[in-house]
């Protein structure tokens, strides 16, 4: 697994590392079943606090993409309750779409990025 972490981003690690590890999700890098590193194991690797993989995987796992296994660690096991995905995804897009307004991002520009992401994704980034 690899993970592309940007130290000098204002954009705290712990989101840093739920972001990659959900985009490896989708992008079929990592699957259903599989175990994550330990805390320890990333942490060492990525050179940052326990602590902060030990959130990370917090957040995955309420947010529904891992369970933790007393045996084998973090494992993904996505919860695919659709109703509950599509009231967080309209709270995240609202502001991501109010976002682009304010920056005068039009509608077809909004479509075409959104297809353009989305096909990326669905095609699993074999392009």
């Amino acid at each position: 697994m690899v993970l592309t972490i940007d130290f000098e981003s204002d954009e705290a690690i712990y989101i840093q590392l739920r972001n990659q590890i959900i985009i490896g999700i989708a992008a079929d890098r990592i699957r259903e079943g599989d175990s994550l590193p330990s805390v320890r194991q990333l942490a060492d690797h990525i050179g940052i606090n326990m602590h902060t993989v030990n959130k990370a995987y917090s957040v995955l796992k309420q947010e529904g993409f891992i369970k933790l296994d007393r045996r084998r660690g973090a494992v993904i096991a996505l919860d695919v309750d659709k109703l509950r995905a599509m009231e967080e995804l309209q709270k995240e897009m609202a502001v991501i779409l109010a976002r682009a307004i304010c920056k005068r991002v039009s509608r077809q520009e909004v479509y075409a990025l959104v297809d353009e992401i989305y096909d990326y994704y669905a095609g699993n980034c074999k392009e």
